[in-house]
């Protein structure tokens, strides 16, 4: 049963990456995530985002704690993504360049 129930939840997920990559433009990026996420959600998500931008940049926890808000316990965590992830933060922030 467990199984069956992380066979779904991946199915939602892979349907989820399908969709975001169909997205063409900033406006149908921003009307999606607004019907997606609640305004907490999305505030998390993109904390997130500038905590690792922040980190990979070289920025002190402090620096980043008094520019996002975020807590050491995130800035960990996210720290922790971009030395043990996948690499999908470095890939993006290089797309900026």
């Amino acid at each position: 049963m467990a199984d069956r129930n992380i066979e779904k939840i991946n199915k939602n997920i892979d349907y989820l990456y399908d969709i975001i990559l169909k997205i063409e433009t900033k406006e149908e990026c921003e009307a999606l995530f607004d019907d997606l996420c609640t305004k907490t959600e999305l505030a998390s998500i993109s904390q997130r985002l500038v905590v690792a931008k922040m980190l990979s940049e070289k920025k002190v926890y402090s620096d980043i704690v008094a520019e996002t808000g975020a807590s050491t316990a995130t800035i960990s965590r996210v720290n922790r993504s971009l030395a043990f992830g996948k690499g999908g933060y470095e890939k993006l922030f290089n797309k900026e360049d």
